[in-house]
């Protein structure tokens, strides 16, 4: 099946909007190819809150977020992952408010001349890493980090007990697929960590970036597994018909795609291949597959 993809939404930037219940948003006016209309903070509570992905360094946002939460108490401020359209502001919000900054760990660079994605905050480092499970309760709210490597190998999610309701960052997002990319991105960790998410059965997911997925949560995640199960049957498709390169399948399985697009392409087949070659349906003589490496399905398969 296609991914039903959401992204119709309606919004001011730097305006917090009371999106359900227990939450408000407020979207950093950075729109663009990897942020959708921009990136959402998230506002859990009320009179003690907690906030989700601060997002990036830009001075008109972070007032934006100091006159929304002005006369409440800000007890956690939490980070999915550290991306630059994520972090930056996590530490300036955490000092103003007085609190510490929460996430999976430090960054981790990104070693590829291919960018698919925003640019690694190299500075980020969080006060207190948190683990699987662990839950946070606030004046009303129980949030619970959720491992969720993949997107990057720290990336988190966040779950609001209350609302059944999960953060996702960008692990899922509703508008787009999610980029996996080597080596801090492992396709092997993201298939696990989307299946995880499946199973808690939220409600509602609240990605960072573009409009929730309230409608079957579910059945939404399913369809991100099953179109990157497609991709994967396609990649083993060109191997059979003799290909024997990642830039040769690009120029077939994404025959629709502008070519100047292929490099980016060649990078996500790359978190495919590697994770074929991990389960042995793969292989290649190169101890480190990478986009110009000699693949050959194995022959013990």
């Amino acid at each position: 099946m296609s991914i039903p993809f959401v992204r119709d939404m309606d919004f001011d930037y730097g305006e917090a909007q009371q999106v359900s219940p227990m939450i408000r948003r407020v979207i950093a006016e950075n729109p663009g190819a990897f942020t959708f209309t921009g990136t959402g903070v998230y506002i859990v509570g009320s009179g003690s809150v907690a906030v989700i992905d601060p997002g990036p360094m830009i001075e008109a946002h972070l007032e934006a977020l100091k006159r929304t939460l002005d006369g409440e108490t800000v007890s956690h401020v939490f980070v999915t992952h550290s991306h630059m359209d994520h972090s930056p502001l996590a530490h300036p919000l955490a000092q103003w408010a007085g609190c510490k900054v929460h996430a999976g760990g430090p960054a981790i660079p990104t070693e590829s001349e291919v960018r698919m994605e925003a640019g690694d905050d190299l500075s980020f480092k969080p006060d207190i890493e948190v683990s699987d499970g662990q839950r946070f309760e606030g004046e009303g709210w129980t949030i619970e980090a959720i491992a969720t490597p993949g997107h990057t190998s720290h990336h988190f999610a966040y779950a609001l007990i209350e609302e059944n309701a999960c953060f996702t960052g960008d692990h899922i997002m509703g508008w787009s697929t999610t980029v996996i990319s080597p080596p801090d991105g492992d396709m092997g960790d993201y298939l696990h960590s989307l299946e995880k998410i499946r199973d808690r059965g939220f409600d509602t997911l609240w990605p960072t970036h573009g409009p929730p997925v309230d409608s079957d949560a579910s059945g939404f995640v399913q369809a991100y597994i099953d179109h990157r199960r497609k991709r994967e049957a396609a990649i083993l498709a060109r191997l059979k018909a003799g290909d024997r390169n990642i830039p040769d399948m690009v120029k077939t399985i994404y025959a629709n795609v502008p070519k100047h697009l292929h490099p980016a392409a060649c990078h996500s087949v790359l978190g495919h291949m590697i994770h074929l070659v991990k389960q042995g349906r793969v292989a290649t003589g190169d101890a480190v597959p990478g986009v110009n490496s000699d693949y050959r399905l194995d022959e013990r398969v």
